[in-house]
C-alpha cells in the first residue's frame, strides 16, 4: 500500500495556502488612527458618504479592525503647503498611520505649481515665486522624514490622473513625479498604492475615449473611482482578496447614503434657484378700480 503521507503533506500545503489568501495580516490594528493628507481629491474622500477615505475606514472595519481616520484634505493643495500643514494637521493628532495623496495639483497648476527639482525650476515656465514653493522631490521627502520621526508609518499614494485622456500633456507630465514616488517608497521601504497605474489599467480596459468612466471632471473622483482609490489603499494595508471582498460587501450601505445625499443637495438646490427666480420676478400691478 502507498504511503499516504504525500498526499496528507499535499493537502495540508493547499489548506494552508488557502487560509493565507482568505485571511491576510492587516497592518493597521484596532485602535490605530489614520491621517489622510492631500488635496481636494482626498477632501472628497471624506464629504463625500462613499469616499475613498470613508471607504478604507468601513472596509478596514468590515474585517474587523476598527480605525479612527483623522481627515486632511484640502482643496488646491500642492506639496509646499502639505509640508506647511504638517505639524498641525498630522503630526499634532498623533496617528499610527498616514496616507499620503499629492501630485495633481504640483503639475495641473502649470506656472503656479511645484517643480519636481531644482533643474525643471530653473528650465520651466513658472512664475515668480516658484523658489518660496521649493521642490516636489524636496517637499515629498521631508514630509516622509518628519512624519517617521514622529513615529507615524506612512502609506505612499502615486497621484491618479489629470483628465481621462492618459496620453494628454499633463499626464505625461505627472509621469515622473509619480516615478520618483515609487522611488522613494522603495527607498524608504513604505507600502505603496500604485493608484496611477491602476487608474491606468482601468481607463484602457473601459475603453471610453472621450468620456470620464472614472472621474465626475476628468480629476476627482466619481463613485468607481472611489473605489479603486480605496481598493489600493486596502492592499497597501495587506489585505487580501477575501478580504477585499468583504470591504466590498460594505460599501453598499455608503453608496445609498452617497446617492440620497445628492438626491437632497439637488432637491434643495432647485428650490433655492426657483425662490431667487420667484424672487426677481416683478409683482403683477394691482386691477385699476372701477
Amino acid at each position: 500500500m502507498k504511503s499516504l503521507l504525500p498526499l496528507a503533506l499535499g493537502l495540508s500545503l493547499a489548506f494552508t495556502q488557502l487560509t493565507s489568501t482568505a485571511s491576510a495580516e492587516i497592518l493597521v490594528k484596532n485602535g490605530d488612527k489614520i491621517a489622510f493628507l492631500g488635496d481636494s481629491i482626498t477632501a472628497g474622500g471624506w464629504s463625500n458618504a462613499a469616499g475613498y477615505v470613508r471607504l478604507v475606514i468601513a472596509g478596514l472595519e468590515a474585517n474587523g479592525v476598527k480605525a479612527e481616520p483623522i481627515p486632511a484634505g484640502i482643496s488646491g493643495h500642492k506639496s509646499d503647503q502639505m509640508l506647511a500643514r504638517l505639524d498641525k494637521d498630522v503630526i499634532s493628532k498623533k496617528p499610527q498611520w498616514m496616507t499620503l495623496s499629492c501630485g495633481v495639483n504640483d503639475v495641473w497648476h502649470g506656472a503656479k505649481g511645484v517643480p519636481l527639482d531644482d533643474a525643471m525650476a530653473a528650465n520651466g515656465t513658472y512664475d515668480a515665486t516658484v523658489g518660496t514653493r521649493g521642490t516636489y522631490k524636496k517637499n515629498i521627502t521631508e514630509i516622509v522624514d518628519k512624519a517617521q520621526a514622529a513615529g507615524i508609518k506612512v502609506v505612499m499614494l502615486t497621484a491618479t490622473v489629470i483628465r481621462e485622456q492618459l496620453d494628454n500633456k499633463e499626464n505625461g507630465q505627472l509621469a515622473p513625479y509619480n516615478d520618483f514616488l515609487r522611488s522613494l517608497a522603495k527607498d524608504k521601504k513604505l507600502p505603496l498604492a500604485d493608484l496611477n497605474a491602476m487608474f491606468q489599467e482601468k481607463i484602457k480596459a473601459a475603453n471610453q475615449p472621450g468620456k470620464n468612466a472614472f472621474t465626475v471632471d476628468g480629476v476627482h473622483m466619481n463613485a468607481e473611482g472611489n473605489k479603486i482609490m480605496a481598493t489600493g489603499i486596502l492592499k497597501a494595508f495587506g489585505l487580501s482578496d477575501a478580504q477585499l471582498a468583504k470591504a466590498n460587501e460594505a460599501w453598499g450601505p455608503l453608496a445609498a447614503k452617497a446617492a440620497a445625499d445628492a438626491k437632497a443637495a439637488a432637491e434643495a438646490k432647485a428650490a433655492a434657484d426657483a425662490a431667487k427666480k420667484a424672487a426677481a420676478t416683478p409683482a403683477a400691478p394691482a386691477p385699476a378700480a372701477k
